[in-house]
């Protein structure tokens, strides 16, 4: 009789993984012991003289990870993510990571963290997981500290005429607390402040960790921060940080926040893991700085962008590769057997039995998906992310279609072999880069108006009929052209689950119409946020939430951390 050997979860690899010290993972990229400020022995930031001398090294190749809409079932971009770069060094290639931060909401809550998973992670699991180096907290407390003076200035005699009605900027916690987003606060007489209603963001929709994601450097940081709209007056014109005139304090906050994170993966990958804005909120993608450093550092980038293609990669593409002058050599789309049957209407419950007809209609979503990367004129390939629950047949046949839409295709096992379960996508990867044409193109132009850029990404991107604005969005229009605002890129805050804006329409829907229910102006990140369906900035948490397995022993390690 053969006894089944128990599945390991993810944080039991992690901690029965040897890391090294991070001045020796350094050392491997070129970076000395005083180009670091250590946290502990193995996490480090990148000093600002560090940073500095990078500006003039040529830069390396960046390659973007995103995937398929996803499912409860699963599809591990992140995870891809980091045995791609694994195996990329191991083949031989000098290789960087450049990861989000995760957030304590669906940390706590049911998504799950963000460093990958099985043998393809990145190391320490659980400190990056919870606090980190205080990155997200110190972008609480500017969030917070802005707040309070905006309060503070109502109470202190209003001499900006600001309409305690028209305040737009929200405080923020990054926790899931749906009890937070509306509140009312400056109860109880005079010397409490004014009254009046106020709510929370989660963290990670906050425009400051949108402006700290996309800044270049402090300067950069402190300019942006000081164009943030917080409110209108009462002549309904914006009210900006630099009219409070506290956009110093706001960077003095941040001054270390923006430096980004050196870690490694259980193979010893350097990775900087920096900033964390959510895609189907923001604009989902790890900052620029971390970015632009592993390109200097490293031959090859790879790195990831939230969710689907539909958001995350749309927003790389247009948000962050326009304000970085960033050009990816390929994109990776991640795609799972299970997911796509969930996509052709497969019950979660059912996903372990064998299903084509299934995954052929789920196909669609994945299909349309690699359309969107075509019309931005860059090479594709595409990552079968394999569960053990996969059946021959149905690994065949998934291989068959990419085929037989002339995509190249690898089957990837790197959550069970780590890097060498990627050696075949990084050699697949290589070989289109270098075979493939990269015409890479934005499919609006920043000159188009608010309108129509928001038309064409629903159009070309999601795959709708058109586009439908509330009157409150149509009213926006107006106002914004009239503030000088057209010229801005678009950010679409849209669910994460489908093409469309209901989260219900799986696979590839068609003949929808997206209804845009208001503009949320980030001027300081340089994007206009157009809110769709019941997208919330401040989620909440499930039934059971994550947090219920979650607990540590007397010697401090984590217990039920995934």
């Amino acid at each position: 009789m053969v006894l089944k050997t128990a599945v390991k979860s993810d944080i039991e690899i992690a901690q029965e993984s040897k890391m090294k010290p991070i001045v020796e993972i350094a050392e491997k990229i070129g970076l000395e012991e005083d180009d670091l400020e250590l946290f502990g022995k193995y996490k480090a930031k990148l000093s600002n003289e560090a940073l500095a001398k990078l500006k003039t090294k040529e830069s390396g190749k960046i390659i973007l990870v995103t995937s398929i809409n996803p499912t409860p079932a699963g599809e591990g971009k992140s995870t891809v993510t980091v045995g791609l770069a694994d195996a990329f060094n191991r083949i031989g290639k000098k290789t960087m990571i450049a990861l989000r931060e995760p957030s304590l909401g669906p940390t706590m809550g049911i998504k799950g963290g963000a460093t990958g998973g099985g043998y393809s992670q990145v190391l320490p699991m659980e400190d990056i997981n919870l606090h980190f180096t205080g990155d997200l907290h110190a972008i609480t407390t500017a969030n917070n500290a802005l707040a309070a003076l905006i309060d503070n200035h109502l109470q202190q005699g209003n001499e900006l005429n600001i309409d305690q009605r028209r305040i737009v900027w929200k405080r923020a916690v990054d926790l899931n607390d749906r009890a937070l987003r509306k509140v009312i606060i400056g109860l109880g007489g005079p010397l409490q402040g004014v009254p009046r209603e106020d709510g929370f963001d989660i963290t990670v929709a906050s425009e400051i960790m949108a402006v700290l994601c996309l800044a270049t450097d402090l300067k950069d940081l402190k300019l942006r921060l000081s164009r943030m709209v917080v409110a209108y007056n009462y002549h309904k014109e914006p009210v900006t940080v630099g009219d409070l005139g506290v956009e110093g304090a706001l960077t003095l906050l941040l001054k270390d926040a923006v430096k980004p994170n050196l870690v490694q993966t259980i193979e010893h990958t350097p990775a900087l893991i920096h900033g964390g804005p959510f895609a189907n909120i923001a604009h989902g993608c790890n900052s620029v700085i971390a970015t632009q450093a592993a390109a200097k550092l490293a031959d090859y980038v790879i790195t990831e962008a939230g969710f689907g293609a539909d958001l995350g990669a749309e927003k790389f593409l247009h948000i962050k590769s326009r304000s970085a002058g960033i050009k990816p050599e390929a994109v990776v789309i991640v795609a799972t057997i299970r997911a796509l049957k969930m996509h052709g209407g497969v019950p979660k419950s059912e996903l372990a039995k064998e299903n084509i007809s299934s995954l052929t209609l789920g196909f669609a979503n994945l299909k349309k998906h690699i359309e969107t990367i075509d019309s931005f004129g860059l090479p594709v390939v595409i990552a079968i992310n394999k569960f053990i629950t996969d059946t021959e047949l149905e690994v065949k046949t998934l291989l068959d279609m990419c085929e037989k839409e002339n995509v190249p295709v690898s089957l990837t096992e790197v959550w069970e072999k780590g890097g060498a379960g990627g050696i075949e996508l990084a050699e697949t990867l290589l070989a289109v880069i270098d075979s493939r044409e990269n015409n890479f193109k934005s499919l609006y132009d920043l000159s188009d108006s608010i309108e129509q850029k928001v038309r064409t990404v629903v159009q070309k991107v999601y795959g709708g009929k058109d586009v439908e604005f509330s009157s409150k969005a149509k009213k926006q229009l107006i106002d914004f052209e009239k503030f000088g605002w057209s010229h801005l890129a678009v950010c679409m805050a849209k669910s994460q689950y489908s093409l469309s804006d209901d989260p219900g329409k799986l696979g590839r829907p068609s003949d929808f119409v997206v209804t845009v229910r208001e503009f949320k102006p980030s001027i300081g990140a340089g994007f206009i946020v157009a809110l769709t369906g019941d997208v919330m900035t401040m989620p909440g948490l499930p039934k059971k939430p994550s947090a219920l397995n979650m607990d540590v022993d007397e010697d401090g390690n984590a217990i039920g951390l995934f």
